[in-house]
């Protein structure tokens, strides 16, 4: 399996749950947490990253703002909001759905 393939329909859920453990990261800084963390098995690429970012500023779930990274850089970081908070519940509840679902049919198969 390609490591992209493994992110298909997750993507949300991890970038709720990386910025939730760490706090405040840029878009380089979730990419780098989500390879490192996954044992360089998922892989995000930009053009899935920032329009997902994107998306879950618009629906309220983060908040983007302009700061300076330790490299003296610009850079949007992004931070959980309330909103994201509720939100990484419910995704997190929905995936341990459909992951317990996936187990249950390959041990019935």
């Amino acid at each position: 399996m390609a490591r992209t393939d493994a992110l298909q329909g997750s993507l949300d859920l991890l970038v709720l749950k990386i910025l939730a453990r760490r706090g405040p990261l840029h878009g380089y800084g979730i990419t780098l947490q989500i390879e490192t963390m996954s044992g360089d098995v998922l892989r995000v690429e930009e053009g899935s990253l920032y329009p997902a970012l994107h998306s879950m500023e618009e629906a309220g779930w983060i908040k983007a703002e302009w700061a300076e990274t330790d490299t003296k850089r610009r850079a949007r970081m992004y931070k959980l909001t309330p909103a994201g908070h509720r939100q990484l519940e419910a995704e997190e509840a929905r995936w341990s759905a459909v992951t317990s679902a996936v187990t249950h049919v390959l041990r019935m198969a």
